[in-house]
């Protein structure tokens, strides 16, 4: 009785060729978005001790022409960044595996917010470009403090912007951004995690993560069945509604309202603490782009401004805004994102009162 021999079964992929093109659009990407723009403006910075005016710079008084004007320009610097930003936060839901996330930043504790912090190092991006990026991230489970780092930490830490201000600002001022911007990514980070619940149970039975995702794996392997480019627009649709309509929105409400929260600057607003409480609540809720803020310093200080709110404002306005905020409704709780506005405020508080003392 003659029997055709059976195939083989066949072999599937390499796990590692999807993660490794993630990393190959990240990299093309940042690499024309932000580290080659960016390595030439150091020369610039170095050269003129200066990056350009003032984002803030020759407002228009009335409300709406002031909103149109700055969304105009505040788009025009980050649309780039922006794209890249959604098109990272869709990908990493369908290149990189879940259970490769949750074991480098899916348990709640200091390591997985380190790591969170330093992976965030070479996007560099503005709060708002990395934000569908963290979402993405936490619709993989990744843990509240690992999110939050890697989300603050794009702004805050970011290395051309250290160096930028160290040419502009004096490397006295970098170095004070540096010290208490490695305080406010962790510490506002694993504070929230702390308060966030659900990660507190995590931390307790960390083995259930692992296993949460064994499950989750299943639907996936059902739903990898559909073509890769299905999958991908999914996600990237639903990543793209959730977060850039209302972005949009806010930047405008908050270009009108610029009007009111940045009046001119003069020598009378010293150093005391109502000026840097003030600022850091201002700072903490407006929009900028990468790196704006030190222009934005640079132009307050020469018109009189006091060190203190300067610097309150040096560390608030990367750091987060209203439009990051409500871009990430749906990846963390109210309460989390009420403790990350918080502590951003006291943390740009203390920061200024730290420079006045110091400088």
């Amino acid at each position: 009785m003659n029997t055709s021999p059976s195939l083989p079964p066949s072999r599937p992929a390499a796990p590692w060729l999807k993660p490794l093109l993630f990393v190959l659009v990240a990299a093309i990407g940042l690499y024309y978005v932000k580290w080659s723009p960016y390595y030439l403006k150091s020369f610039v910075a170095a050269d003129k001790h200066s990056i350009g005016a003032s984002i803030l710079a020759n407002a228009p008084t009335a409300p709406w022409s002031a909103a149109l004007e700055y969304a105009g320009v505040y788009f025009a610097a980050i649309w780039k960044a922006a794209v890249l930003g959604v098109l990272l936060g869709s990908l990493v839901q369908v290149l990189v595996p879940r259970d490769w996330l949750l074991r480098v930043f899916g348990r709640a504790g200091l390591g997985s917010t380190l790591r969170g912090g330093l992976f965030a190092l070479p996007g560099m991006m503005c709060s708002c470009c990395a934000a569908p990026v963290v979402a993405g991230m936490r619709r993989q489970q990744v843990s509240v403090g690992a999110a939050l780092a890697f989300w603050m930490a794009n702004p805050v830490l970011n290395p051309a912007t250290l160096v930028f201000m160290g040419f502009v600002l004096g490397w006295q001022m970098a170095a004070l951004r540096l010290v208490a911007g490695i305080l406010l990514v962790v510490g506002v980070a694993l504070v929230a995690q702390r308060v966030s619940q659900a990660q507190a149970q995590q931390a307790a039975v960390p083995q259930a993560a692992l296993d949460a995702v064994a499950q989750a794996d299943q639907g996936e392997q059902a739903d990898s069945a559909r073509p890769f480019l299905l999958r991908w627009s999914r996600q990237l649709w639903q990543l793209f509604w959730s977060t850039i309509p209302i972005y949009i929105v806010v930047v405008l409400a908050l270009g009108a309202a610029r009007v009111w929260l940045f009046p001119q600057m003069d020598a009378s607003m010293g150093n005391s603490l109502l000026w840097i409480v003030a600022l850091a609540v201002v700072g903490t809720l407006f929009v900028i782009p990468t790196a704006a803020e030190i222009p934005i310093v640079q132009s307050m200080l020469s018109l009189g401004m006091g060190v203190g709110p300067a610097v309150a404002l040096l560390m608030t306005l990367p750091s987060i805004s209203l439009p990051s905020l409500l871009m990430l409704r749906n990846s963390f709780t109210p309460r989390v994102l009420v403790t990350v506005t918080v502590m951003t405020i006291l943390i740009g508080a203390a920061s200024g009162l730290a420079a006045v003392a110091l400088f």
